[in-house]
């Protein structure tokens, strides 16, 4: 057996972070959790690793996740360089890869081929280059403690008007409501107490909040006893932090193991990428980005060339050209004459009501003296034909019959009715009603019909 393994930096970080994130999953999920106490994501069989030294003390052999599949960074960079002499080993690439990174060279390399492998490793400070980063914290450090000496300098003051603000008030009491007189003068008398309005301190986050008024007395007790077991027990020496620096270094490796390349991005291939463009989507303006030229260039002639889809406009830009994709540019208000309201046939679709309308613009000049276009009907309107809008479920069509009392069931995606009439949707969105000619047959098609809006 194979052991799992996940190896990266935030590894932990990422798990317990899912873990945490079940209101925002299905249902079935949280109903599991509170029968079962079971997570989706907690997993059995998989060993997080956050280090090489972690990745050591798992058995081999093994089965190693990494992130990064351009191997430009990160751990899977420096297990290369181990495991690519070895030819028991596999390395399994799950995505396509950019040009000129180190997965794609692996990828087109053949067996017995050496690749050039840049590592960077973490070194500690030394000599002048120690010297000039302790010089340069032991500034900063300065500086913020000047910054902090003014902030409370600025605190000081602040407390300072607070006081002389407690001792003064506006309104005197006048002296004829005095009852004593004395020959001595005698400060004035205030009629109210004092009052000392604390001044509330925030910044660009908002207020800041004193913890001390959502702890409980319990809380705090615990807090005293636990302060105190502090100072009786005797601090540890912490390790000083050691400054370091990233050196690079290019080394050789022979690729002696195997190297396959299996896809799980789970896009779309190119035939179903037509085939929803075609039948699903039909565009009217399309933009394509994230793809090579030739593939972009393909698809951008292809929609062309495309009878079902009648693109207007298709843009393929390159990386950083700027694309005006402006639409609706050519919208005029018009006015429809009585007669021409009078004489449209509005069908219903769903909260909107729809009418086609044959017509022409005439120009009229109103008592504003402005230009105002007017729609006057056709004296010979020319046919034309029906246009099916709101286009309906199969599944819809079937609660349809069945209230009307006709039997529909879906075989093979196919809706039978009475066992006489088949309904069946084409790869083109096209629906097609087929059986034998009888009254059940039209009493299908009008009620087909009737949830379309048909103008």
């Amino acid at each position: 057996a194979y052991s799992l393994a996940l190896l990266n930096h935030v590894g932990y970080n990422v798990v317990d972070f899912a873990k945490n994130m079940l209101e925002w999953m299905s249902d079935t999920v949280t109903k599991q959790f509170e029968e079962q106490r079971s997570y989706p994501f907690h997993f059995k069989h998989l060993n997080l690793c956050h280090s090489l030294q972690e990745l050591e003390k798992i058995p081999s052999p093994y089965v190693l996740l990494t992130s990064n599949a351009d191997l430009s960074c990160g751990f899977a960079r420096n297990l290369l360089a181990v495991s690519a002499e070895c030819a028991e080993n596999c390395i399994v690439v799950t995505q396509r890869t950019k040009p000129d990174t180190l997965a794609s060279k692996l990828l087109s390399n053949s067996i017995n081929n050496t690749i050039d492998i840049t590592i960077g490793k973490r070194v500690p400070l030394e000599g002048k280059e120690l010297e000039d980063h302790l010089a340069k914290v032991a500034k900063k450090h300065q500086v913020d403690t000047m910054e902090v000496e003014e902030e409370g300098e600025e605190t000081d003051e602040e407390q300072e008007d607070d006081q002389v603000l407690v001792q003064k008030h506006d309104v005197p009491i006048p002296e004829e409501t005095h009852h004593k007189k004395s020959f001595f003068k005698q400060h004035k008398v205030y009629p109210m107490f004092p009052f000392h309005e604390e001044k509330t301190k925030w910044d660009d986050y908002g207020e800041f909040i004193k913890h001390d008024h959502f702890r409980i007395e319990d809380d705090l007790e615990e807090d005293k006893m636990d302060v105190e077991k502090a100072k009786a027990a005797p601090l540890p020496e912490l390790p000083a932090e050691i400054p370091t620096k990233c050196v690079t270094s290019r080394i050789k490796t022979q690729v002696n193991c195997k190297v396959k390349f299996i896809d799980f991005e789970g896009r779309s291939d190119g035939e179903s990428i037509k085939r929803i463009l075609a039948a699903v989507l039909k565009p009217r303006q399309m933009v394509i980005v994230h793809g090579t030229p030739d593939s972009s260039r393909h698809l951008a002639e292809f929609c062309r060339d495309s009878k079902d889809m009648g693109v207007s406009q298709i843009f393929v830009p390159g990386i950083g050209e700027t694309v005006d994709a402006t639409s609706e540019r050519h919208i005029y208000q018009v006015k429809l004459k009585d007669a021409l309201v009078t004489a449209a046939r509005f069908s219903k679709a769903n909260d909107a009501e729809l009418a086609w309308i044959d017509a022409v613009i005439d120009i009229q000049i109103n008592a504003d003296k402005e230009e105002v276009a007017m729609l006057e009907p056709l004296t010979n309107k020319p046919s034309h034909t029906p246009v099916f809008i709101n286009e309906p479920r199969l599944s819809d069509l079937r609660t349809v019959l069945i209230k009307n009392g006709i039997q529909a069931e879906f075989i093979g995606g196919v809706l039978v009715c009475n066992n006489k009439v088949a309904i069946r949707r084409s790869t083109t969105g096209t629906v097609h009603v087929e059986g034998t000619v009888c009254d059940d047959y039209y009493k299908i098609r009008a009620l087909l019909y009737g949830m379309y809006a048909i103008i």
